[in-house]
């Protein structure tokens, strides 16, 4: 889940250091699109391997003396003083986002150093933890997954394994997805490998350079600058394949492409090159100090959790004053419901008018055939959360549908680490690319913290989405990446009724009134007149509660923009094919080894940080979350009973201890003082006195 880099120079290539360096800052910056919370650079000369990095950006790193003092001397000439420098061969780059360690603790970060091997890793090792115990002789010294990977391959190697045996082996133990490039102590050899397609190369015209990236467009974009046109040309950038290797010889660029597959090479040729004394290897990172927080205060005390689990209790007895639709499970609580004589909403009442609006698979495979390329280049946009319907989604469309799909997330900071493992075994069991675009992600979250701490002094359900607001400038990107990497099709895995209701109530809150058909017809379908009564609602919000009015006002605006201005052009799957819980989680259970999370038994909104606590808001003040709208949708359509809809809304409403607590960490929110706002909170029940 981060960006990697690199340049490799043949021997006796005539190229300055200030060329060399130009190309590398300029990759760094490029690649910061995809994790900004640390960096790190190998060098690698003919004496040694220089690593540094730190938990700053690569835009910060590159402005430390450290980093300029890496091209400091010519790589043909001779220094000042008549001592010939050591001449740089390799220089690897990494622009993280954390997913395995914190990035204050250096050690975290990348490159990694593992027992002879230098190396940089985009992804995540879903199944470290079983590695470890896996390998136990493997002395662990950091948190982050890359350091089992490059044991594993130095392991194989010590036991006499080629480079290329050693990295099948390695993928073989592997559950994820893993990009990587590495170094050696004791080879004029680069390595780079990748399960899903994350990479890309290019040489330059003379044949003296090879440079990679993480993406595609990054490398269009190096080659765009007028300082390296003279040296490549912008045709014919080499895709490494899903399950595909390059061994690259450093002293001559010769490329040995094989498999990742369980096959192992037999009579493997040596490699040219090897060297005779090992090179060394050196850290020169700046030590970093770990700053000391108190975490307490984001641990639920037991009173705190005792009184969320009797609200709870009290909505689902026979106390509760909530009233419900006597055919599904619609409260009174919801905005804009109305009840007839039979005590049925009038949602039930929709429903039985119209019937499915299911357009049906051939209705599908029509649209989708206009875009099929049949000579298997990216014909599809997908985005990817990691989460229940869209690691199906992805399944569904590759095999199914027989697209070659790209797949996308716009990571903003509540993004949880289940999700990111999910997106990783789902890409890497697939081999597909996915396309990271990291948010500030310190910024994204202390603007949740200020919105949260505003909205917590005038409690209010129509502005609960404001703690969202950071995340919809996924539309943006998703229309951006789209046209960067030339693709028609996009396609979004919702659609399924019981989803979009959601947006009714949310909406609701603030007093518009969103019909069902306005609903249905798109994800962000809204009238011109709703509009306008949202912004209204949102500006009488922002002068009453001057709190709103800090630096995540942009991040406001733009969400508002993206959502509704924005063109919504997308293919919503299951507007198309039949939504079936069953089928979607045995799928990804079984194909992927798809993780569930531990504090619910709710297999939806898992991939989102923020689904604790906005539903906790909800469920508290209002007595419902969206998990009863998404039930009552399969009771209508006849796929659950009440009683057992009732059951399993019950269990899904639970209060979620531990998603809460992560939430209150990420944000830096005092835990208990948050559940103790909501829970005073004015609510649109009220209890029997004695309650």
């Amino acid at each position: 889940m981060c960006g990697i880099f690199g340049v490799i120079i043949r021997e006796n290539a005539q190229f300055s250091s200030q060329f060399i360096r130009d190309i590398v800052k300029t990759l760094f910056l490029l690649s910061e699109s995809r994790g900004k919370e640390a960096s790190g650079l190998i060098e690698r000369t003919d004496k040694s391997i220089i690593v540094l990095k730190a938990p700053l950006p690569a835009s910060e790193l590159i402005k430390s003396r450290q980093f300029s003092n890496l091209f400091t001397s010519s790589i043909t000439e001779k220094s000042g003083d008549g001592k010939v420098p050591e001449i740089p061969r390799a220089f690897f780059g990494h622009s993280r986002l954390v997913t395995n360690g914190r990035s204050e603790l250096n050690s975290n970060n990348q490159p990694v150093i593992k027992n002879g091997s230098v190396g940089i890793h985009n992804g995540v090792i879903a199944n470290d933890e079983k590695l470890w115990k896996e390998f136990p002789h493997i002395e662990k010294n950091s948190d982050v997954d890359t350091e089992i990977l490059l044991g594993i391959l130095q392991f194989h190697r010590n036991q006499g394994s080629s480079i290329i045996n050693a990295v099948k082996k390695t993928y073989q133990k592997l559950e994820g997805s893993a990009s990587i490039a590495v170094l050696f102590d004791d080879t004029d050899t680069a390595l780079l490998a990748t399960n899903t397609g994350s990479l890309y190369t290019k040489v330059s015209l003379n044949g003296d350079m090879l440079i990679f990236a993480s993406e595609q467009f990054i490398l269009k974009q190096l080659l765009d600058k007028t300082s390296i046109k003279n040296h490549f040309d912008r045709t014919s950038v080499t895709h490494v394949r899903a399950g595909t290797g390059f061994l690259i010889t450093l002293s001559n660029l010769k490329i040995q492409e094989f498999d990742l597959g369980p096959d192992l090479i037999r009579d493997e040729p040596p490699i040219a090159g090897n060297n005779t004394v090992r090179l060394n290897i050196s850290d020169i990172s700046s030590q970093q100090k770990i700053p000391v927080t108190d975490e307490t205060k984001y641990r639920l005390t037991d009173e705190t959790k005792k009184e969320m689990l009797e609200i709870w209790e009290l909505l689902y007895s026979d106390k509760t004053p909530i009233k419900r639709c006597t055919k599904c499970l619609m409260p009174d609580t919801m905005p804009f419901v109305t009840f007839d004589d039979e005590g049925v909403c009038n949602y039930c009442r929709e429903y039985e008018r119209r019937g499915s609006i299911l357009k049906g698979e051939d209705a599908l495979e029509k649209i989708v055939s206009r875009y099929r390329r049949n000579s298997g280049e990216t014909d599809v946009l997908l985005g990817f959360s990691g989460g229940r319907d869209s690691s199906y989604g992805l399944q569904y469309i590759t095999k199914k549908l027989n697209l070659h799909p790209l797949t996308f997330i716009y990571d903003w900071g509540m993004v949880t680490d289940l999700a990111r493992r999910n997106q990783a075994r789902v890409c890497g069991k697939l081999g597909i690319e996915q396309i990271i675009v990291s948010a500030d992600i310190k910024r994204k979250r202390e603007n949740i913290r200020k919105n949260l701490e505003a909205w917590l002094k005038k409690p209010d359900l129509g502005m609960v989405p404001i703690l969202m607001a950071g995340d919809k400038e996924f539309y943006h990107y998703f229309h951006k990446i789209r046209k960067q990497n030339n693709i028609q099709l996009f396609i979004f895995c919702g659609g399924y009724e019981g989803e979009e209701a959601s947006g009714l109530f949310k909406l609701g809150f603030c007093g518009v009134n969103r019909n069902e058909a306005e609903a249905l017809s798109k994800m962000t379908g809204i009238s011109l007149k709703n509009k306008l009564k949202l912004i209204l609602y949102y500006i009488k919000s922002y002068l009453t509660n001057p709190g709103y009015i800090n630096d995540s006002i942009f991040d406001t605006l733009f969400a508002y923009y993206s959502s509704y201005i924005l063109p919504d052009d997308y293919l919503y799957l299951f507007e198309y094919i039949p939504w079936d819980e069953n089928e979607i989680v045995q799928t990804i259970r079984g194909e992927f080894n798809w993780e569930l999370e531990t504090d619910t038994q709710a297999t939806w909104r898992t991939d989102d940080g923020t689904a604790a606590i906005y539903n906790y808001i909800y469920f508290t003040m209002a007595g419902f979350t969206e998990f009863d709208l998404f039930r009552c949708q399969q009771v209508r359509e006849g796929k659950l009973t009440r009683d057992e809809a009732l059951e399993i809304v019950k269990t899904e409403n639970q209060p979620r201890f531990k998603s809460i607590e992560w939430y209150a960490g990420v944000i830096d929110l005092d835990a208990n003082h948050l559940i103790s706002t909501i829970n005073r909170a004015q609510k649109k029940y009220q209890f029997p006195k004695g309650r």
